[in-house]
């Protein structure tokens, strides 16, 4: 029996298992797909991008450099190990609906509680590059990875879940859907997914072009649609506003994508070959709650929506930040009371913004005859410096703030890149999945009360290059602010509430 039994070996799941496992957790993944490296998830269909957040997610657990080097990005680009003194800009932004802004934009000084650290921006990647780091981290942990073995079945009791895969039968204290989104755990284990239909057929594909130079580069938006080529030879993406209509209901053969794209492009372009293909849908829905009993879901299997913004992935990794260390206290014994149950409560908001983003974007592209005025309004809007440091804030990652009920506006954001006076930054003692208390004073009530939490809390004492005008903060395991101040009583009150002093 292991500890915890994960369906996917996606990103999300192995994630989530890395998270496990450096907690000491017996993990097992179980995944469908007998190829560890399908075609789709390789470049150029399996082109994605890794917004701000997920740079710092990956840089506190020591993947950012192996991911990097995976992407064929140089580490140094996103400051793994910068000595800045000042806070980088972001050089690059996500798009709104086809529309690119200009980084130079954005209001660096409204950007409150950052410190020179990983680069204030993402980089491109492939989800075959992300996978592979992620299973060769969680096989160096122990995880255990089976491939070929579809979910089938899913019982609980009070103690167990029972998981039957490709015939055979697992079991374990936990399970975690992390099987997409037409998730097998989500749907045999009763969760409610509610949300909106498509308005669109989306395609991606790696063609052969007859004449490529019929086609501009970039997002086009059309009065039938929208297409795009990128610089990746053979790369076209296209959404066709059909209602959903055509997604996986009939083979996507060459000759149907040439009338969608002729159509769409206003153009008699030419497909001499499709080399591979998918489709997809604008569908966004979410699972009302992500967890019933001992069964979880994150990533995919807890919400879909368009890839529009390139924000799926990245809320999948921030959903396995969150849970992983929350299950593995829970596994252990370690867990106060509830802490399992702040997952749903804290990521499920963020989920529901992100498919509202979505949402917002296929109704700026949706063609019409008003359309062109909204999306001239709208572009307007997001290219004053306000609305392009808001596109900034809700796309980067970095800003997300759960309602920890904490009176300091750091409470509940991603923590601050502190750096020691020796050198030690925040981001390397997060390594380890532990949580960390940062006391800038060296106050010996303060350290005197840490010592309570040994083995849950890591106690890092000194000067720091900049406080940001704190005394001391306790971070998270997931690198979130959960209290500030120099108060000791009021930091164990804090501390009960994350960590438990025994086990």
């Amino acid at each position: 029996m292991h500890d915890v039994i994960i369906a996917g070996a996606g990103p999300v799941g192995l994630f989530v298992a890395g998270e496990l496992a450096l907690a000491g957790c017996t993990v097992l993944v179980l995944e469908q797909d007998p190829d560890p490296t399908p075609q789709l998830k390789a470049l150029p269909l399996g082109l994605r991008g890794l917004n701000a957040g997920s740079v710092e997610t990956l840089y506190r657990r020591g993947l950012l450099e192996a991911v990097a080097n995976a992407s064929g990005v140089d580490p140094r680009r996103l400051g793994a190990d910068r000595e800045a003194t000042e806070v980088p800009a972001p050089r690059d932004l996500s798009h709104f609906a086809g529309m690119t802004l200009d980084a130079a934009d954005v209001d660096t000084a409204t950007l409150d509680f950052r410190l020179p650290g990983p680069a204030m921006e993402g980089c491109m990647t492939s989800l075959e590059a992300v996978t592979a780091v992620l299973a060769a981290h969680s096989r160096d942990l122990g995880v255990e990875i089976v491939r070929g073995v579809p979910v089938t079945a899913v019982a609980q009791d009070d103690d167990h879940v029972l998981v039957t895969a490709g015939g055979q039968e697992y079991r374990g204290r936990y399970l975690v859907g992390c099987d997409g989104g037409r998730s097998a755990v989500r749907r045999l284990t009763g969760f409610d997914f509610t949300g909106t239909e498509p308005l669109f057929t989306g395609y991606v594909a790696q063609v052969t072009f007859a004449d490529p130079d019929r086609l501009r580069l970039g997002f086009n938006l059309t009065d039938n649609g929208m297409y795009l080529r990128t610089p990746l030879e053979g790369h076209l993406g296209m959404m066709d506003f059909d209602g959903g209509a055509f997604d996986r209901s009939t083979p996507l053969t060459r000759t149907h994508l040439q009338t969608v794209l002729r159509r769409i492009s206003g153009t008699d372009v030419t497909l001499e070959a499709v080399h591979l293909a998918s489709s997809f849908t604008d569908r966004a829905m979410q699972a009302t709650t992500y967890r019933n009993g001992r069964v979880l879901l994150a990533g995919d299997a807890a919400h879909i929506h368009s890839p529009l913004g390139g924000q799926g992935l990245n809320l999948g990794i921030g959903d396995a930040m969150n849970l992983g260390w929350k299950l593995a206290a829970a596994v252990r014994g370690t867990a106060p009371e509830g802490l399992l149950d702040t997952y749903t409560s804290e990521r499920h908001p963020v989920g529901a913004r992100i498919l509202d983003w979505s949402r917002a974007q296929v109704a700026t592209m949706k063609p019409g005859p008003n359309a062109p005025a909204l999306r001239t309004l709208v572009h307007e809007l997001m290219s004053t410096p306000d609305g392009t440091t808001h596109v900034y804030r809700r796309t980067s990652g970095l800003f997300h703030q759960y309602d920890l009920g904490g009176g300091h506006p750091l409470v509940g954001r991603s923590a601050p890149d502190f750096r020691l006076e020796d050198g030690t930054r925040l981001g390397h003692l997060l390594h380890h999945g532990h949580g960390v208390l940062l006391d800038f004073t060296a106050d010996q009530a303060l350290s005197k009360a840490a010592r309570a939490w040994q083995g849950r809390i890591r106690y890092a004492a000194g000067p720091v290059r900049d406080s940001l005008g704190l005394a001391a903060v306790l971070v998270r395991p997931d690198g979130v602010v959960a209290w500030t101040g120099a108060d000791p009583q009021a930091f164990e009150q804090t501390a009960a509430r994350w960590f438990t002093t025994q086990g």
